[in-house]
């Protein structure tokens, strides 16, 4: 169940249908691999064959974008609705928490993560937090090692994109605990409030790149690529 943009793959699922998948492919002990795909990404993917590599041979690739929700209409798709990574992340952890899958926290500034545990069990008081580390730590064997003993069942990894799927493809067969594994970016911050995201409505209506550019003007050039990404899928559906 996926449709492919410009030679990059997208799941069409929702997120019951992820958390339904993976719940299966957990009791088979496959593990999982879930990455946000977003027309910026897409297009770095037409210069990069590495992250094309990433993204496609993940487990989930979630349209975090609204640019990819338009390039399915554009083209006819059946991607129905946008699965981002935050709101992935917190389904995540309402699963975890659900299922007594215990979960860990790789990345970002030491009292950030924290923060983020520490409200993250104020909403899942029952979630089984193995462990956390910041993503200044350098010592990665160490660390691996570590995760592994917790007995981690999904892990976060929030060192940015590519980094943070680098790391989980170059640690994933050393991880055999672990399930489930997700690359999640900036979500850190926003679990523990020093990043607010965009108003409900901005959300609803797939607007969050707006309100971000309104915050931040200098995010224009990054936005440039929506426009892009969509002018390329149309040229492609013409030559096809």
């Amino acid at each position: 169940m996926k449709e492919t943009y410009l030679g990059v793959d997208v799941s069409l699922l929702t997120y019951e249908g992820i958390i339904n998948d993976l719940e299966n492919r957990i009791q088979r002990e496959e593990q999982s691999t879930i990455i946000a795909v977003n027309p910026e990404k897409i297009i770095t993917a037409q210069k990069d064959a590495t992250v094309k590599k990433l993204i496609n041979n993940a487990t989930y690739q979630i349209a975090d974008g609204v640019g990819v929700l338009l390039a399915s209409k554009l083209k006819g798709g059946n991607l129905k609705s946008r699965v981002t990574g935050v709101d992935m992340m917190a389904t995540l952890l309402a699963f975890a928490a659900n299922k007594q899958h215990s979960v860990y926290f790789y990345g970002a500034k030491e009292e950030t993560v924290k923060l983020a545990i520490n409200n993250i069990q104020q909403e899942h008081p029952s979630i089984q937090v193995a462990g956390y580390t910041n993503g200044y730590d350098k010592d990665e064997a160490t660390l691996v090692e570590k995760i592994q003993a917790s007995g981690a069942k999904i892990l976060f990894v929030a060192l940015g994109s590519p980094k943070q799927e680098l790391w989980i493809e170059r640690n994933m067969a050393k991880l055999s605990n672990v399930k489930v594994f997700q690359g999640v970016g900036g979500s850190f911050d926003v679990f523990s409030g020093t990043v607010k995201r965009a108003p409900a409505i901005f959300r609803k209506l797939g607007l969050e790149w707006l309100y971000r550019l309104i915050a931040s003007p200098s995010r224009l050039k990054r936005q440039l690529n929506l426009p892009i990404f969509l002018f390329r899928v149309l040229k492609e559906k013409k030559t096809k």
